[in-house]
């Protein structure tokens, strides 16, 4: 095996430099698969060459931003790299997004184009409508991309339906907007690395969501970090189940840009379903698989996979969440009972250092930790809220300092300042809101962000270490511990918890997918409360349990918390209002009461 390097040597290239150089060197080899249909890496970046002369011939250049609203397809990843080679900015966003909020996208970043799929097209023409300045639309067909079979099908279903797009001005057909391109047009931008080259966004999960200017170093040194932790051989003739979206830093950064940086191949996955996911991985037998811990929670309930083989798998890994002990080892007895030599990976980071900046070691896992930091990035707790560094096995707040860290958020200099900061030794540090802790070696344990903190008659309580408790039961799929408004005792703690399915069968659900009590629900609350006792103070203990066939996710399959607590919230005011309600009806009742009792006393006088 391979030692992890320290240190690593960045080139002075841009992300369109680092993977165009293997169209030179292996240029027959498969840089994408889209539904079968592959794409050798001397053609895309033919493809790519060709876009980026259509963008300069359209006036596209260096500090422009183009935003995509694209899933997985090959259409947005030329796209990405085209703009790369011109140094203008790719805004990255989710398709599904709201109208109002492709709007703000566009506003913020400034977008003088957005590309789209046609499925998507009138949503977006009514965002730019709104925008504050034109903004041509990029329309692209997924059967323009498709084998033909396939793409025939599409068009007669899904497809014939917006085929009338583009129709009206102002809107391009991708496929006929870079025909018209040549690579000789194209501009080609010079490495900078304090030049934004992507915008990322937070996840807004606690207000206006935040745009992540990164750079060609920030993506480039994370494809290399990511590398540096897989001993053995990565390039050609590897494949990864790109199923992560573009939009999102661990998709991007990972399932994308690590993977064609070194001449391996993306078996790309436009959207998420559990059926796809069990098709691919039996189908195509990827290599690397690197997801969230919902999907790791949904591979133990495919029943296609039951029987296959995943002895292809030479790395698993998990990251843009917490990964609870109790899920790692039924992922990892998954992986074994089906052929598997390997152990899902945890990873942590942020989108503000792209993605993941640390990882855990594949022969050295600690139980509860994130592994250890990459190369060239350090670590370090300091007390929350300061920037006093504490000792190694003291909890505070996670701070971080690296090539990956980004350049700041867009526009927004307070929030910046607050986030990155310089400390005595002359590093940029980020200040990532989450707690935890190092010990003597060097592993980092994640114990909680920051802002999920419940705080219950004064004392701190930590939902993350509820719910790897509850996650631990075998009778239970996943659970979100959240606070919510007391009068009394500031908040209290309440626990959502979905059931296996095998439990939810016996469990009956309401149309809003709330499970009625009863005595499962009550048998399941019992034990849980039971494990609980054991493993956290009483102060902590939920006071209410809610049980749900499934819970509310954010965009990149995390459980919405905030949307949890605020529906909780809204429910308790309705009612306190309810039972204010009430107490004026008794009070009116009353005295009307004593009225009559005071009219009959005066008659009879």
């Amino acid at each position: 095996m391979n030692q992890v390097p320290t240190q690593l040597a960045y080139p002075e290239l841009t992300m369109y430099e680092v993977v165009a150089e293997n169209a030179v060197k292996t240029p027959q080899e498969p840089a994408y698969d889209f539904y079968g249909k592959k794409t050798d890496y001397r053609t895309f970046i033919d493809k790519v060459d060709k876009a980026a002369g259509a963008f300069s011939k359209a006036g596209i250049s260096e500090g422009d931003a183009v935003t995509i609203c694209m899933p997985n397809t090959p259409q947005a990843i030329v796209c990405f790299y085209a703009l790369s080679r011109i140094g203008a900015i790719a805004n990255m966003i989710h398709p599904l997004s709201a109208q109002n909020e492709i709007t703000f996208y566009l506003n913020l970043s400034r977008s003088k184009m957005i590309l789209t799929v046609d499925l998507f097209a009138e949503k977006v023409k009514t965002a730019i409508a709104q925008a504050d300045y034109p903004v041509t639309l990029l329309i692209a067909r997924m059967q323009d991309e498709l084998p033909a079979l396939m793409a025939a099908a599409f068009t007669l279903t899904k497809g014939r339906k917006v085929l009338k797009y583009p129709d009206g001005p102002g809107q391009l057909l991708w496929r006929k907007f870079v025909a018209g391109g040549r690579a000789e047009d194209a501009a080609k931008a010079d490495f900078d690395p304090k030049r934004t080259a992507v915008i990322l966004y937070s996840g807004g999960t606690s207000g206006t969501p935040k745009g992540i200017c990164l750079s060609d170093l920030n993506m480039n040194a994370l494809g290399m970090q990511c590398r540096s932790q897989i001993r053995e051989h990565f390039g050609t003739r590897i494949t990864m189940l790109s199923c992560m979206p573009m939009f999102h830093g661990f998709g991007l950064g990972v399932n994308i840009h690590t993977v064609l940086m070194y001449g391996a191949q993306c078996l790309l996955m436009p959207n998420f379903s559990l059926k796809n996911y069990a098709k691919m991985l039996a189908k195509k037998r990827p290599n690397y698989i690197a997801g969230v811990p919902t999907i790791y929670e949904a591979l133990l309930h495919m029943p296609m996979l039951d029987g296959v083989k995943l002895d292809c798998l030479k790395g698993a890994f998990c990251g843009g969440d917490s990964l609870s002990v109790e899920l790692k080892k039924k992922v990892d007895a998954f992986l074994h009972e089906h052929g598997a030599s390997i152990q899902v990976q945890e990873g942590y980071g942020l989108t503000e250092c792209v993605t993941a900046s640390c990882l855990t070691p594949p022969d050295d896992y600690r139980e509860g930790s994130i592994g250890l930091p990459y190369p060239d990035t350090l670590y370090d707790i300091v007390k929350p809220g300061t920037c006093e560094r504490l000792p190694r096995g003291q909890e505070g707040e996670i701070i971080l300092s690296g090539p990956t860290v980004m350049l700041g958020y867009l526009d927004n200099p307070e929030e910046t300042g607050k986030t990155l900061r310089t400390l005595e030794d002359g590093r940029i540090w980020l200040f990532t809101g989450d707690l935890g802790r190092m010990d003597e070696d060097g592993f980092v344990y994640f114990s909680q962000r920051i802002k999920r903190m419940i705080i219950t008659n004064g004392y701190n309580v930590y939902p993350g270490r509820l719910e790897n408790v509850i996650d631990g039961n075998p009778h239970v799929a996943y659970s979100c511990v959240i606070g919510v408004r007391d009068a009394r005792r500031g908040q209290k703690v309440r626990a959502y918890v979905v059931p296996q399915d095998q439990e939810l069968a016996q469990m009956q659900c309401d149309a809003d997918g709330n499970i009625a009590e009863d005595e499962h629900t009550a048998a399941l609350q019992e034990e849980i409360l039971k494990e609980l006792k054991l493993h956290v103070a009483g102060y902590a203990i939920p006071r209410e349990f809610v049980f749900r066939k499934e819970l509310p996710k954010t965009l990149v399959g995390k459980v919405a918390f905030r949307l949890l607590e605020e529906e909780a919230n809204r429910g308790e005011e309705r009612k306190k209002q309810g039972e204010v309600g009430a107490r004026g009806q008794e009070k009116e009742a009353l005295e009307e009461q004593q009225k009559a009792q005071q009219a009959q006393t005066a008659r009879r006088a």
